[in-house]
């Protein structure tokens, strides 16, 4: 058995796989709040008690654990960025029993799950002509702004892990500007994160129209985003659209930023749980005009196949495949 997490700032997914021929197939898989535990080990054992449940059984011996976690991976050890704790190898080898613990920027293991993922997994925005062995780049909108960059090595392509969501929010457009000056009222660093996260739709609606306000935005622990999100898809609020529009061309602005500097020609993928959701709004053409807008490189942009990624479970399949990668290294 392979233990797979999925560690984020709202919700932290746990699995078992086992090898089944090529791909690594989920045997039990449970949602955990974040905000309900003070410690990442602590879900770990919860979910060992679940999954004796769920199977009926012993779950057996583990031989190896992979966790992909929202923040950066330091010897080992992980300071989760939007919550307080500390995710140690060294103390998660011991609870579980095994050596074989393999910690991953959450980014970095979605990028590692690229090559398992089927077609169906995965909705098209842009065909383009794809570039084989160049480089391939992943944006995830979520709790926070997540990116990485994949680079070919000659036999695979290798992830390497990024802070890029807490770059500086670069506006581009005159209303953009005029967001950034409102966002510097109250913090003195405005990065794409700010905006480009599920926190940063409330932010634009009460940007836009202060005066218009909705159920969930007064209800204490209630995240607004997704009722601002169904307003801006199904028509019912101006705000709320504009808001979608401006938060999705945001978006497709930054990939396009990441896919330039990693020059990306083998494709774009967007993960995360808010692109699955707002997935009419991105195919509607907002992010790719948004993406292309670059001046004397839109041509280049123009043919970089951009997907998304529908499996949300994809960072749980990476971690996964890389901790059974670690048994036999």
């Amino acid at each position: 058995m392979i233990l797979a997490g999925d560690v984020g700032g709202t919700k932290c997914n746990l699995a078992l796989f086992e090898p089944q021929g090529d791909r690594l197939e989920t045997v039990v898989v449970r949602r955990y709040p974040s905000s309900q535990f003070n410690q990442f080990e602590k879900i770990v054992a919860q979910f060992l008690v679940d999954a004796r449940a769920d199977l009926g059984r012993e779950p057996g011996n583990l031989e190896a654990a992979g966790f992909g976690v929202a923040g950066p991976v330091v010897e080992n050890r992980v300071q989760a960025t939007n919550l307080p704790w500390i995710i140690d190898a060294a103390a998660l080898a011991k609870q579980l029993g095994t050596p074989h613990i393999v910690l991953l920027n959450d980014l970095e293991a979605c990028g590692y799950s690229l090559e398992s993922l089927r077609p169906a997994e995965l909705a098209t925005l842009n065909v383009g002509r794809p570039a084989p062995r160049a480089a391939k780049v992943l944006i995830a909108a979520g709790t926070g702004l997540g990116e990485a960059i994949l680079y070919w090595d000659g036999a695979r392509y290798f992830v390497a892990s990024s802070e890029g969501g807490h770059c500086d929010l670069a506006p581009r457009t005159e209303q953009e500007i005029e967001l950034l000056r409102y966002l510097k009222k109250t913090q003195e660093f405005v990065s794409f994160e700010a905006i480009l996260s599920g926190r940063g739709f409330l932010t634009i609606h009460t940007f836009l129209d202060p005066s218009v306000t909705h159920a969930s935005f007064d209800q204490p622990g209630v995240d607004p985003a997704p009722e601002i999100t169904q307003h801006g898809l199904d028509g019912t609020c101006p705000v709320c659209v504009g808001t979608l529009d401006l938060w999705t061309s945001l978006y497709g602005a930054e990939a396009g930023n990441l896919a330039l500097k990693a020059l990306g020609r083998n494709g774009v993928y967007i993960a995360g749980g808010i692109a699955v959701k707002i997935l009419p709004k991105l195919k509607d053409g907002t992010f790719f005009r948004a993406f292309c807008q670059k001046s004397k490189l839109a041509a280049i942009l123009s043919e970089i196949p951009v997907h998304v990624v529908l499996n949300e479970k994809a960072p749980l399949l990476g971690a996964a495949t890389q901790a059974a990668k670690s048994v036999g290294e």
